[in-house]
């Protein structure tokens, strides 16, 4: 009997798998515990002969302990409501997971909160394979700017900028700035860019003459009645320094000189340096003083390697690389940059951006001797104004407005500039920046562009309240806004050449190549017309004509008359095959 009770009290082990523990609620095995014991005679019995039949025989015992382990397991692979997923690397997790109710116990508030993770992670991650799937992968970072080859930056070949001037001109610099006898006035007309122009032909007769530069006079402007001065636009004691070694630039003419008759002159169109020379400094040395007007293109664009490398040299300023007369001694005022910085900013803030400028304004369309073409109104305005003021048309007078277009030397509307645009894989939700004047219809002539690109902003839509007050009537300070921000996009476009894109066209080969697109507006045109072509066929012409003109290194040498401001290479920029010399 005492072998019999000890054999009793012994207790036995199961082991029985985690999952079909964790199957259990906890209010079940709470239930488990708390009920209170039951006592039969029956049960007993059973009991007591159960467990002497299986303790006096070992296998038996083994049997049966791995009997229950095989129904045990056997329950678990066969059971549907199991808590992990039957596909492990499906990207989405059973509904029932999501919906089953869960007790209010501490394990299943655990259980709940990981579950409920898991499904906001997967949930994150499906939306991103979709995303891409779809192709609608964004750029990282960018706001939601869509990836695409229309932001993809031409291939600058490695040109770097690059100068050295020769040892005749670094040799005849003392003598330049030393000399107190001689200074150049000029008076400098039109608008900001055209101004631009003719203070760096200034700069350089001022060097052709070994002449003082007093600071040139802005006229005022007779279409914008801009009254603004110098210092208002850009940072006279910064253009001082900055040429410090090449020109000697005076505020105003010394005491000794201003009772002096000046020489007054105004050279004709792309004169040398010797007919400089030959024209003016015989009187220029006897007068000392030399006063030129309307210098705009009056300078040749053939010029000596040093003079050349004077209009575009190089000087550390921040870690940039920027052009000393046409780009860095011309930097704008603080007030003007700062606001042009700040506006640039904020068109940055959301990714990559164009910027186009449109050349729509009345007084284009009449100078051009061109039409809108957006409606019969708009074109009769032109024409009227044209036939009152025939010498405001200075395109070809001798060729048809039709002529002209397919020549491609009318300015691109916005119907035409939508097109190109599409043409050229621009993405729907591309950020446009607007640089120009009040297009001639007002913002109804720019309808075609929005209704198709309706991230389109100008300065006006950008600038905060008041920020735009203290120019309000300074349409060079207005022109040199919008030159800042289109000088910092990702891609900048011109709806037609002028002095603006001219500049930034030079601007964005300096300092890097950055993509610059010219309009084959020739080519193109044709095609416009064409209606038999289909649209995939169309953007395949666009991009195919324009393959070669989207800011790629152009030598300036290979056609007569081009600027080096515009085309820096070969004499300000190199690359190691082709090293400055």
């Amino acid at each position: 009997m005492a072998k019999s009770k000890n054999n009793a009290k012994k207790l036995s082990y199961i082991s029985v798998p985690s999952q079909i523990i964790n199957s259990i609620s906890s209010s079940s095995l709470q239930s488990l515990l708390d009920s209170p014991k039951k006592t039969s005679r029956s049960t007993n019995r059973f009991f007591f002969f159960f467990t002497n039949s299986i303790f006096r025989r070992p296998r038996l015992w083994f049997f049966t302990l791995f009997l229950f382990g095989f129904l045990g397991m056997l329950k678990f692979g066969l059971t549907l409501n199991i808590p992990f997923s039957p596909l492990p690397c499906a990207t989405t997790l059973p509904q029932n997971m999501i919906s089953t109710p869960y007790p209010k116990s501490n394990l299943g508030v655990v259980r709940h909160n990981i579950i409920k993770d898991e499904v906001l992670l997967t949930k994150a991650l499906v939306s991103h394979v979709e995303l891409r799937a779809q192709g609608l992968d964004k750029v990282e970072g960018d706001g939601g700017v869509e990836k695409s080859e229309f932001w993809k930056q031409p291939d600058g070949l490695g040109y770097k900028p690059c100068l050295s001037f020769s040892r005749d001109y670094r040799r005849a610099t003392d003598g330049v700035l030393k000399d107190r006898r001689k200074y150049l006035m000029v008076v400098v007309s039109g608008g900001l860019n055209q101004q631009r122009n003719q203070i760096v032909d200034a700069v350089v007769i001022a060097r052709i003459l070994g002449a003082s530069l007093v600071v040139p006079i802005l006229q005022v402007n007779v279409i914008w009645g801009d009254e603004s001065e110098f210092g208002d636009i850009f940072d006279l004691e910064h253009f001082k320094r900055v040429l410090a070694n090449d020109v000697r630039v005076v505020s105003a003419l010394p005491s000794t000189h201003l009772m002096t008759k000046p020489v007054e002159g105004s050279p004709p169109l792309h004169v040398t340096p010797s007919w400089i020379r030959s024209r003016y400094l015989r009187r220029f040395n006897r007068e000392g003083v030399l006063l030129l007007r309307g210098l705009d293109s009056r300078l040749s664009k053939d010029l000596s390697s040093d003079l050349q490398k004077l209009r575009c040299k190089i000087v550390k300023v921040s870690s940039d690389l920027v052009f000393q007369v046409a780009f860095n001694a011309l930097r704008f005022a603080q007030p003007v940059q700062e606001l042009g910085d700040r506006i640039a900013e904020r068109m940055k803030s959301k990714g990559p951006y164009l910027a186009l400028h449109l050349r729509m304004e009345k007084d284009v369309w009449v100078r051009t001797g061109c039409l809108p073409g957006l409606s019969e109104e708009l074109d009769e305005i032109v024409n009227n104004e044209r036939i009152e003021r025939p010498e405001l048309l200075t395109a070809r007078s001798n060729m048809t407005y039709h002529e002209r277009k397919m020549a491609g030397l009318c300015p691109l509307n916005a119907v035409e500039v939508t097109r190109l645009l599409k043409g050229l894989g621009a993405p729907k939700n591309t950020r446009i920046y607007w640089a120009g004047g009040q297009p001639l219809g007002g913002k109804e002539a720019l309808l075609p562009l929005i209704q198709e690109f309706p991230h389109f902003y100008s300065k006006e839509d950008l600038a905060l309240p008041g920020e735009l007050q203290p120019f309000a009537n300074k349409a060079s300070i207005m022109a040199a806004i919008d030159y800042i921000v289109s000088e910092k996009s990702d891609v900048f476009m011109p709806s037609h050449g002028g002095n603006m894109g001219h500049a930034i066209q030079g601007h964005r080969a300096f300092a890097g190549h950055k993509k610059y697109i010219t309009p084959n507006k020739r080519h193109m045109l044709p095609y416009f017309h064409n209606s038999s072509i289909s649209e995939e066929e169309f953007n395949m012409i666009i991009k195919e004509l324009h393959q070669d003109s989207l800011g790629q290194p152009e030598l300036r040498t290979i056609k007569a008359g081009r600027d080096v401001t515009k085309y820096p290479i070969p004499e300000c920029m190199c690359n190691d095959s082709h090293a400055n010399s």
